[in-house]
């Protein structure tokens, strides 16, 4: 292996690929790790590939990345998660792997705040930071009781118990015997207590909103705002498929303020809804790693997965401002996403071609590498029966 201190990637889908790709191209050594077949492992910027267990096995992979670095000399690299199931495991166990590598990702005791829900949205309520209205019923009765104003939506405080399961991220629930139904049909696949009842925000994607930093010591060091154009699906989507630049320091002034009270290190994406109701910015989630479309940051000029792993090595930092214009489009999944929409009437096919005007940056395809992308279009079926986009 080279001597340089190398990154260890957990993922190799395209926000994976991202991260490689960026690191590896300013001569960052890489091993990529992935237990599905991936478009990651068919890049030519990586330096190792390897199938890891599952990370729902959660002793079985830290073992398994304990062993892998005194095999293949990973003493000191960083690891990079990118996905929440891979924050989970290295938050728990960040103390034990430590003795290996450098781990960006907090403690569980910082991560248990965006991991949870309910602990996102309790925090948000005690903190008066602008969060949608929001319930934990843990019965009937309890759900029963409550002073609801309908529409509301019902979805699960901790993602991966759910979304793994069903492919759905939340449901729009009309009345109450809507609400108590799908209660109960939710109830058959996480505990009562992870199931949150919340107040419906209208508007659609185009009121999503997120600030995305690299954050440090209680303050943003550099970050990208963007707007989401498009999603899949459009109501409750569980993948970003076209975004956009903006600049609303009210996003910053929010995020900055969540973030420090949690003690917060690292990149990650805070996502908001624009209220159209009353204009305020209401704090939905925030994704403590790689998000989908984390190099539109790269193409501005911000490159974080390079300031973070500058950062956990001791290097010097650049702090870089971000262009003020360029779009991210995931054409596999922004597609279907736009035909679907026109075939509906939401959307005309002009609406499309301007939003596609300006400067892009494509979440796969790559003149200079090239592979990948041909991989995950023969990937499609694949994709859409196992992940649901």
């Amino acid at each position: 292996m080279d001597r340089k201190i190398g990154a260890v990637i957990t993922g190799g889908d395209f926000q994976g690929l991202g991260v490689l790709r960026t690191l590896a191209r300013k001569g960052i050594p890489i091993v990529l790790l992935d237990r599905d077949f991936c478009i990651g492992r068919f890049s030519k910027y990586k330096k190792k590939y390897f199938r890891s267990p599952s990370l729902t096995e959660e002793d079985r992979y830290v073992d398994y990345l304990l062993v892998l670095a005194k095999k293949e000399n990973l003493h000191g690299w960083v690891v990079i998660p990118n996905s929440d199931e891979a924050v989970y495991v290295l938050s728990r166990n960040k103390h034990k792997l430590e003795e290996f590598y450098r781990i960006p990702t907090p403690h569980w005791d910082v991560i248990q705040h965006v991991y949870i829900k309910e602990n996102t949205y309790k925090l948000a309520e005690r903190n008066n930071i602008p969060a949608p209205k929001t319930y934990y019923p843990t019965s009937l009765e309890e759900l029963d009781a409550l002073p609801l104003a309908f529409p509301m939506i019902i979805k699960p405080s901790i993602r991966d118990h759910f979304y793994n399961k069903v492919k759905i991220k939340a449901f729009l629930i009309n009345n109450k015997e809507e609400l108590k139904k799908t209660y109960l049909e939710v109830s058959k696949v996480i505990d009562t207590s992870e199931i949150l009842v919340q107040e419906f925000i209208p508007g659609g994607p185009k009121h999503l909103y997120s600030f995305c930093p690299f954050f440090k010591e209680g303050k943003v060091i550099t970050a990208i705002m963007a707007r989401r154009l498009r999603q899949h699906p459009m109501d409750f989507g569980h993948a970003t498929t076209c975004a956009e630049l903006v600049d609303i320091p009210e996003l910053r002034t929010i995020a900055e303020k969540f973030l420090s009270l949690i003690g917060y290190y690292g990149i990650g994406e805070v996502e908001f809804m624009q209220d159209p109701r009353d204009g305020k910015f209401k704090l939905i989630e925030v994704n403590p790693r790689p998000w989908g479309w984390h190099t539109l940051a790269i193409a501005s000029g911000v490159d974080l997965p390079y300031l973070l792993y500058q950062d956990m090595v001791g290097e010097h930092i650049d702090i870089p401002s971000p262009l003020k214009n360029m779009k991210w489009v995931r054409s596999i999944t922004d597609i279907p996403t736009v035909l679907n929409e026109i075939f509906r009437g939401n959307m005309k096919l002009s609406d499309y071609l301007d939003s596609m005007k300006g400067k892009k940056e494509f979440a796969v395809f790559s003149l200079n590498d090239p592979l990948p992308s041909l991989i995950e279009i023969a990937m499609i079926p694949y994709l859409w029966l196992k992940r649901g986009f």
